[in-house]
């Protein structure tokens, strides 16, 4: 192939996110990034969005790509910047998702001198690897362009992950040959021969089956659905398998595992065949969770296998490719048993739906307003992981935005993210007060993208998931309450138009009318005037108690 000179880094890297069909980029401009900001902004197909820390640039990005269903770019700067970055690199690494992070560093040749030049840090690329999938250092004005094509196949091969490539400012400026080599993806793993056909015999006698759809399941959707129909099992899913199949299907149970049902139903089963999850220790209740011993166990992630439930067949592959395989084997499940299994549909779904008492009518008026395949990023507060995981309906995975490694304060720059990828849907985030306050910030980023995003802020004065459990197994609360500003005043402040929610019977009209406007709307529930769930949510932690 013929060699392609561009004029600086900026015009190499934006050419390279072009072929990869990205037209945003979120980040912060600096001394260190900054011909690669010009040259993005100078691109009529591409977006620069100036977010307001360097976490929400990943964390936006992050989300850009799961809402397209490919990956998302974030650029910093070098040093503090990078270091700002590397949470929320931490956040895609766990959920397995594509970004290309490109940092800038020092002049090449003030590299890794430690003289305390501007921005630099120690061992950067040391700290990049331990967040990222892969990270490298760009060397000359001829490897960076090979190094962008092996960051992008690396964060886009499953199992995806966050790539970081940093880059001296000096090679920035500098011209850039490429030689537009080719980078190969290398092939998925194939599963064994025996195991795959005992497992196909093990599910061909099958006539109580469940499966278990985790992320692994979002690229195998027909493949998966396709399975549930001929078998008539019950579809449980992670929280991060919801949508593989659209959760109106009358077969799907959801994210119910460890309600006492959806435990009966695990107890009952005679095989259980999971895709693609990993088991976190909250949709297990901390591992106590029981799963059948007939356990085939699908992922391509070879230390997924059997590392926390034993798999009495392991299949290393593609979901995709091996799951037609059992298709085929599969036979008809007793038809009391596919009976039963709506029956616990609706029976878990009415529990939860009492359980939460006020706040069911803000997950109906969502339910209700907002189209099937809305993004709903959901920060890490109590509506989110007691309601919004489980009840607010998912009928495609690339909706279904949330911090899946559990870090709070991720919500907004998610939503930002999945906003700017979808500009013509609505786009909504579920955050809690203390959630918010972390990246309050980037109230001036959706005031001046003006993306179409509904903020429903649950404000209760401080960390709900922490002092309910402080409240349930201590004496005194340490650290959970609060100074909470007045949102009203702060969204005026920000130029973003305000609603609150005080009763139920609010909810809708007020819902309705936010996801309808064209540009952001910040809706506060205000908690203490709506009043209390039924019972108090904890997550599934082990507290020691005397």
């Amino acid at each position: 192939m013929t060699p392609v000179t561009h004029r600086n880094g900026g015009e190499l890297l934006a050419a390279h996110l072009t072929s990869l069909g990205i037209d945003a980029v979120f980040g912060i401009v600096s001394v260190h990034n900054l011909p690669l900001v010009e040259a993005i902004e100078a691109d009529p197909g591409l977006r620069f969005v100036p977010v307001r820390h360097e976490a929400t640039a990943v964390n936006a990005a992050d989300a850009y790509g799961r809402a397209r269903g490919s990956i998302g770019c974030a650029l910093t700067s070098t040093g503090t910047g990078a270091g700002n970055a590397a949470g929320s690199l931490v956040e895609a690494l766990s959920s397995g998702t594509a970004v290309l992070h490109v940092t800038g560093q020092v002049e090449s040749a003030r590299l890794g001198s430690g003289r305390g030049f501007i921005h630099e840090t120690k061992d950067q690329l040391g700290m990049l690897t331990a967040v990222s999938k892969y990270a490298a250092t760009v060397t000359s004005t001829r490897d960076a362009g090979r190094i962008l094509r092996e960051a992008s196949v690396a964060a886009l091969t499953a199992p995806g992950g966050p790539a970081s490539v940093e880059w001296p400012i000096d090679l920035q400026y500098a011209a850039q040959e490429d030689d537009g080599s080719a980078v190969t993806a290398a092939e998925a793993p194939v599963p064994d021969a025996a195991e795959l056909a005992a497992a196909c015999e093990l599910l061909g006698s099958a006539r109580r089956p469940l499966v278990w759809a985790g992320g692994g399941a979002n690229t195998a959707r027909a493949e998966l659905l396709a399975l549930v129909e001929a078998t008539g099992a019950g579809l449980l899913t992670s929280n991060s398998g919801r949508g593989s199949v659209p959760e109106d299907h009358p077969q799907v149970i959801g994210n119910f595992a460890t309600t006492p049902a959806g435990r009966a139903l695990l107890k009952d089963a005679d095989v259980l065949v999971t895709v693609g999850t990993h088991f976190r220790s909250n949709e297990t209740a901390d591992y106590g969770l029981e799963l059948p011993a007939a356990h085939l166990q699908i992922d391509i992630e070879s230390a997924a296998l059997g590392r926390v439930y034993p798999a009495r067949h392991a299949l290393h592959g593609a979901a995709a490719a091996v799951l037609p395989w059992l298709t085929e084997a599969a036979r008809r499940a007793d038809a009391g048993w596919t009976a039963r299994v709506r029956g616990v549909r609706d029976e878990v779904r009415a529990t939860l739906h009492d359980n939460i008492g006020p706040q069911a009518a803000i997950c109906d008026a969502l339910a209700e307003a907002l189209p099937p395949g809305t993004v709903v990023a959901r920060d890490v507060t109590i509506p989110s992981s007691s309601w919004g995981n489980r009840l607010l309906p998912m009928h495609d995975p690339r909706a279904n935005v949330f911090p899946r490694g559990g870090g709070i304060g991720q919500g907004l720059g998610m939503g930002i993210g999945a906003a700017v990828a979808h500009p013509d849907r609505p786009t909504v985030v579920i955050a809690g007060d203390g959630g918010l306050a972390v990246h309050l910030g980037e109230l001036l980023t959706l005031a001046q993208e003006r993306p179409r995003l509904t903020l429903v802020v649950f404000n209760d004065g401080g960390y709900g998931v922490l002092r309910n459990m402080q409240d349930k197994y201590s004496e005194r609360r340490s650290g959970v309450d609060l100074f909470t500003p007045d949102f009203a005043r702060l969204a005026a402040a920000c130029g973003l138009s305000y609603a609150r929610i005080a009763d139920a019977a609010d909810a809708g009209a007020v819902i309705t009318a936010a996801v309808a406007a064209e540009g952001p709307t910040l809706v506060e529930v205000d908690l203490a005037a709506l009043g209390p769930m039924k019972n108090p949510f904890t997550p599934p932690v082990k507290i020691p108690t005397a």
